[in-house]
């Protein structure tokens, strides 16, 4: 597995080591490890989650408050997606600073988002099914969102307003600016 630090540092690229023939494939999709030796924090993966979706849909922008904030390892099985993660740490010198990453079946990377982030993606292909290990369960008391279309993020999403599928739900959410944010000091002992 090679790791490669995104311009948000704490944001990192997992590129596994991909071994194909004629039958096919085989690579390691994670090994704790490796990740633990790369980042310096030990990791509790307690949950896998995966979805469905058809081509447009967004989901996000999407987090836990502490205590039950969630570092991910996100991918996509199939298909293609645009991955988005943004800083939401108080006192962080990326705060609001956001890192977008194509994932899919093909290139097989994935993206390490620690606890501290929204996080959210748009699908590009026809569908795709997207998967994630997470350190804390869900916890709905504790889960907030951010707009996708916050002016002050200025996220480039790759597709036109026109072609996205949200929910009721992500359509509500706050502005950064109004949102419950992470205080890095505080809630991560930074």
């Amino acid at each position: 597995m090679n790791f490669i630090r995104t311009t948000i540092p704490d944001v990192i690229l997992c590129e596994p080591v991909v071994h194909g023939d004629h039958r096919g494939y085989f690579m390691e999709s994670y090994r704790r490890d490796a990740l633990e030796a790369f980042t310096g924090q030990t990791l509790d993966f307690c949950q896998d989650n995966e979805s469905a979706s058809s081509f447009g849909v967004l989901r996000g922008l999407h987090y836990q408050l502490p205590p039950y904030a969630q570092t991910k390892l996100v991918r996509v099985v199939s298909g293609r997606v645009l991955d988005i993660v943004v800083d939401i740490r108080k006192g962080s010198p990326t705060f609001g600073q956001w890192v977008g990453v194509e994932l899919s079946g093909e290139n097989k990377k994935q993206l390490f988002i620690p606890g501290g982030f929204a996080h959210g993606f748009v699908v590009l292909s026809e569908s795709a099914v997207f998967a994630y290990k997470s350190t804390q369960y869900y916890h709905p008391e504790s889960e907030r969102g951010i707009r996708f279309d916050d002016p002050a993020l200025n996220i480039d999403w790759q597709l036109p307003r026109e072609s996205l599928q949200l929910s009721e739900k992500d359509l509500a959410q706050p502005l950064l600016e109004q949102a419950d944010l992470i205080d890095l000091k505080a809630d991560f002992h930074g």
